[in-house]
Order: C-alpha cells, then structure tokens, then sequence
C-alpha cells in the first residue's frame, strides 16, 4: 500500500479541506502570538554566562561561607573558582554578558535577563520535568501543550506545538518533556528532526509500495472502519479519536512539510547570519530557521533543544561537572551565533514584537567546584539555588535584568523567581490568566502553575 495515498492520506481526506480550529479567546490583550523555547540541557552555568559576580575574583581559592547550608547534588564542595569567562557591558542598556556568547552579547539590548530563578530540585530529570510542565514527575502537561489547549491552532496543516531534539539524541527524560499527559492527545509536541534528509521519519512510502488506484474507495473502507469501531466502544473513545487526528494532520503534513522545511531556499545572507552550512553552528542554525520559518506557517510554540543523552566523553550536554571551560565553550559554539541571528532576524522581519523568545536551562551550577574540600577544581556542580534564565521579544522590557544572587552567585538574594511565576509570566504575555487556564483530572481541576505562580509586572513593558 502506498501510505501517501492509501493510509495516512486516505484516513485525512474527508477532513483536509475542514478546519477543526476553535475560536480561542483570551482573558486580556495578548502581546505575544507564538513563542520560541531555546532549552539548554545540563544546566548553564550562570556565572559563567549572564550572572556577573566581582565576588568571585575576591573569593577565588578560598573555601565558602557558611558551609553547613549549602547543599549539592554530589556532596562535594571543594574551594570557590572565578568565572571562566570575562565579563563585559554590553549595548546601549550595559547588561553584563560573559565572552562565552560573543553573539548574544551583541544583541543584549533586546534581553530581559532574570537572574533569580530557583527549582525545587537539583536533580537532571525531575528539574527538567518542572521547567516544562511545572511539576518534578512526569505525567502533566508541558507548557507547548498548555498554550495548545488554551489557544488552539492557527494552521491547518501543521501542529500547534513543535519539538525540535539536539541531534546527539533525547533529553533526559525524553518525549515526556513535552506530553501532553491528561490534556487531549492533540496538543502533544510534535517532533520533527533539523536533518535536511528526513525533517519527520516516515512521513512518505518507501518507493517500492504498491499505489492504490482508488484513492476514494480506500478512504471510506477506513473510514467506515473507524466509525464502527467507535460505535461499539458507545460512540466516543478519546485515544483512537486523537490518533485519528494525528493520521489527518500526518497527510497535511505531506503537502505543508517539504515546502516549510525547504531551508535551502533561504537567501545566502540569512545562511551565513545563522552559521548554516558552517560547523559547529550548522545544526543549530537550521533548527533556528526551521522554527522561524514554522513560525511564518502558523505554528505557535516551537522548543529547540540544546543538549543531547547526559553523561558520555565527552559530555554531550551542558553538564559541566569535570571540565566547565571545554564543556561549555563545546556547547556555547554551537548555540551562540544561531539564537542571536533568530533574534536580529525576527526583528527585521518585525516578527520579534509579537513572538517571544526564552533561553532557558533547568538549573545553574555551583561557585565552588566539585572537588575535595581543599581543592580548586576545574568542574561544578548542580545548583538549583539560583541560576539565570532569559526572554527576549513580545511585550517584555528589554535590556533589562530582574532579581539578584548572592555575593558568589549561589542563593537568590532579592526577587525570587519560580518555574510557576516564569510560566504564570509566560501566560499572561499570550493573554492568560493562569489562575483560568486549567483542566479537570482525577477529581482535581489542574494548572500549569499548580496553586502557586505570580506574574512577573516589572519585565512587562
């Protein structure tokens, strides 16, 4: 069977050419139309990136204060280390960005930078779980899902919410990062890959099927089959429903894909401004034009991720435990270029008034290093005490920093910020309320930001 025309295609054609779109309407004004997630996997190290700390020169060598309240995920607190990397003013605004991002440093200006998040875990899989859905386990539902519920989809053959993995492999905690969990099964993210050779698996028929002349007939065999087995399971089954659906978005996605994902098309400025075609920046920028360009389509949410499988030799991620100055200028080489030509490039289009753009990671890492009491070790920590993260684009302030840590950059100071405030945030700049934004399951009527979450007023502008 020729699955383009027999399968897949043939379940979706009494639908293709309806909308199951629904009038979504906000509770306020919304600024923001569609986001970018940029999720750094590992944990970036704040005070070697946006979090500048004069105290650590000072301290460097020498062991840390108070040492009976810190608490890391290794046990090992050997003596503090200055950052890595000088530090600089950067633009009109003067916002302190490290030399790791030589390029996101000179679009400073368009940053919102908050320096006080804290997690309740220091744990990879848990954190990561909570800077996506809000939660330590898995089984609830991820923020790209949220805001498909919520809002609804503005493109009838592309999905609302999209996930583009580091080609190295899957985050901890893979697919479960973005699920869809009790929500219908539609608003699951949709994976597609940034390979120029294959953006979905499988999407069209190997060339050796056989083509089915009755495009029509094979349509009503399927559909007549679905419809009776809905019948006898009493008229209505959610799980074969959304697969359904997913077969008719799949045979959408045959026509929408090839042209969407046609990054060669780009003119050859916008190639050499995200690094396409260059290492190490090639694979990354096609996953910023990709989003870009799915993002011109009328896809709402799309989250790209920076770092692969944790663990390995060498560490595929940002997890910097041994060796933060290779790992990280690693993984910050292959980044950096790309994420600052999203932003010049979606402001030049005058799509970065309306789109938001958050750099995100699940936590920071420790001012000391991870090494015996009395040694100046060359690695960090977990450090879900303070750590920083990053928005840039629809109705934000930019150039601006909220909250503060610590002299040494270990516990937030002033202005404590939760993944539940960050995503109440997050809502409120698409137009949500996120006390209303909810969904009832297992006697409980659930949110995104649980029973907690407050909007972040002063980085609104």
């Amino acid at each position: 069977m020729d699955w383009s025309m027999g399968g897949i295609g043939s379940t979706a054609l009494a639908t293709m050419l309806k909308s199951d779109l629904t009038a979504s309407t906000t509770h306020f004004y919304p600024r923001a139309k569609r986001a970018i997630n940029i999720c750094l996997v590992g944990g970036l190290s704040h005070i070697d990136s946006f979090d500048y700390k004069p105290g650590l020169e000072k301290f460097h060598g020498k062991s840390p204060p108070d040492k009976a309240k810190i608490n890391v995920f290794f046990n090992k607190v050997g003596l503090i280390r200055k950052y890595d990397w000088t530090f600089r003013r950067r633009g009109q605004s003067g916002l302190w960005v490290s030399d790791l991002f030589p390029h996101i440093a000179k679009v400073a200006d368009e940053l919102t930078v908050i320096k006080s998040m804290h997690s309740d875990t220091g744990n990879h899989t848990p954190a990561l779980f909570m800077c996506n859905s809000g939660f330590m386990t898995n089984g609830f539902p991820s923020l790209g899902s949220w805001l498909s519920y919520g809002l609804g989809n503005e493109s009838d053959s592309l999905p609302t919410f999209v996930v583009i993995p580091d080609n190295r492999g899957m985050p901890s905690g893979g697919a479960d990062s973005w699920s869809s969990a009790f929500l219908p099964a539609e608003h699951q993210g949709v994976t597609l890959s940034n390979k120029a050779s294959s953006t979905i698996r499988d999407l069209f028929p190997a060339e050796n099927k056989t083509r089915i002349n009755s495009q029509s007939s094979s349509s009503q065999l399927l559909k007549y089959m679905a419809k009776k087995q809905i019948d006898e399971l009493g008229g209505s089954d959610p799980i074969l429903e959304a697969r359904l659906k997913s077969y008719e978005l799949a045979a959408k996605l045959q026509t929408a894909i090839p042209d969407v994902a046609n990054i060669e098309s780009e003119p050859h400025y916008i190639k050499r401004l995200y690094g396409l075609g260059q290492k190490p920046t090639n694979e990354f920028a096609r996953s910023c034009i990709l989003s870009r360009r799915l993002l011109e389509k009328g896809v709402r949410f799309v989250q790209l991720y920076s770092g692969g499988p944790l663990g390995g030799k060498p560490r595929t991620s940002w997890d910097g435990h041994e060796l933060m100055i290779p790992n990280h200028e690693r993984e910050a080489a292959r980044i950096d270029k790309p994420v600052a030509a999203l932003i010049k490039d979606l402001k030049m289009r005058g799509m970065l008034e309306d789109t938001l753009i958050t750099f995100t990671t699940e936590f920071g890492r420790t001012p000391f290093t991870e090494s015996a009491p009395n040694d100046l070790g060359h690695g960090r920590d977990h450090n879900n005490a303070a750590f920083c993260v990053w928005a840039a684009g629809a109705g934000l302030r930019p150039g601006m920093s909220y909250g503060s840590t610590d002299e040494i950059g270990y516990a937030v100071h002033d202005k404590p910020v939760s993944w539940h405030d960050f995503h109440a945030t997050l809502l409120h700049l698409f137009g949500i309320d996120h006390t209303k934004l909810s969904f009832y399951h297992n006697g409980i009527q659930r949110r995104l930001t649980n029973v907690h979450g407050e909007v972040l007023n002063e980085i609104i502008a």
